[in-house]
């Protein structure tokens, strides 16, 4: 059987990268779009796939890199015009006539939301689905279990978890997970098209819980420790966090406090999809922990102190100003997820994943 050529789209990045790999491991031919000639290229090329660069935004540089190819997995950029990538994505597909997209979408995706991001990714999803003779899965987990490990330098070099999310708990999917389902949809995706799969760990955790993971995983005590908006803002510029990144975040925190999170969760779509459980979080834990950033010495350890007093005093993103720059668009009656009747409706049963909302399942061709 001669099998179908893999168009993944953001192959240097966190789920990429491992659906590049899984596929290659599985001898599935893959050709795997970069933004940039880096030293992930090379990684990649290791993998046996064919690395191409392409501006995700740029029609005949996507158009080129779909030519030849017949499933895609597509992770739209984290920009204020991420749908202009996404249209741009979907004329390449046509062209191409590309059969399946196993599309990285949001939980959180509905058309009310305040988040732009968030909205985009549900006008994203409804137009993939409408394409001619395109097979559209719907990819979208919640609150990544990345978006706690990020912060393993201060959880190593301070003994410091930031806590954004208060008691609210979520059941945080790592990476890996994602990308091997995702990977599974792209190599049987015949039973899957039309329906949206939300992949999750295997039990739900609060921020309290993920610090005594990172104890066990770093050996060192780690506390998790209330950090204030204002202080999030300033924390993530020093970090180089783009304002329209740490915009979105901050607006997903809300939906995290109300619940957003905790709904349907957690599930067994890791195991269903890919035939092996959800990975427990310490072994997640494990991974970031050998990171260099978590290696302590000395002088890391110092300058992380030094950095963390400072922080209050320096200058945060204007987030304000920003949406006004921008001049983001908002819903006449933007409502979050918890309070949005219809989002709740579909998300809000037992049994979540693999729910038919798509519309019509679009014949593969």
């Amino acid at each position: 059987m001669v099998k179908a050529k893999m168009l993944v789209t953001g192959a240097s990045g966190k789920t990429g990268f491992v659906v590049a790999s899984r596929l290659r491991e599985e001898g599935w031919p893959v050709r795997a779009l970069v933004r940039a000639n880096d030293a992930h290229r090379a990684a990649l090329e290791r993998l046996g796939a064919e690395v191409v660069v392409a501006d995700m935004f740029d029609v005949e540089q996507l158009t080129a890199a779909a030519r030849g190819t017949q499933r895609a997995y597509f992770v739209p950029p984290y920009h204020p015009n991420m749908i202009h990538s996404a249209l741009a994505f979907a004329r390449a597909a046509r062209a191409a006539k590309i059969d399946v997209i196993v599309g990285m979408s949001q939980w959180l995706a509905s058309p009310s939301h305040p988040s732009l991001l968030t909205r985009q990714h549900w006008l994203a999803d409804e137009m993939f689905k409408e394409l001619p003779g395109v097979g559209y899965i719907k990819l979208n987990p919640g609150h990544f279990a990345d978006n706690y490990f990020r912060f393993v330098d201060f959880a190593s070099l301070l003994g410091i978890l930031p806590n954004f999310t208060g008691d609210s708990r979520n059941a945080p999917p790592s990476n890996e997970d994602i990308g091997r389902v995702a990977a599974a949809l792209l190599m049987r995706p015949e039973a899957h098209v039309g329906k949206s799969y939300r992949p999750t760990g295997p039990k739900l955790i609060s921020t309290h819980d993920v610090a005594e993971v990172y104890t066990r995983a770093l050996g060192r005590r780690v506390r998790a420790v209330p950090v204030p908006r204002w202080l999030l803002i300033k924390s993530a510029r020093r970090s180089g966090v783009r304002a329209f990144e740490l915009l979105s975040f901050a607006t997903s925190l809300t939906d995290h406090h109300q619940g957003a999170f905790e709904l349907g969760a957690p599930n067994s779509v890791v195991l269903d999809v890919t035939g092996k459980p959800a990975e427990d979080l310490e072994i997640t834990a494990r991974r970031y922990a050998a990171l260099p950033q978590a290696k302590r010495t000395f002088g890391r350890v110092a300058r992380a102190w030094l950095g963390f007093m400072l922080t209050p005093f320096l200058p945060g993103h204007d987030l304000a100003t920003y949406e006004r720059g921008i001049a983001i668009a908002r819903p006449a009656a933007a409502r979050f997820s918890m309070a949005d009747e219809a989002w709740r409706s579909e998300r809000g049963g037992a049994n979540v994943h693999g729910l038919p909302e798509l519309g019509p399942t679009h014949a593969m061709t």
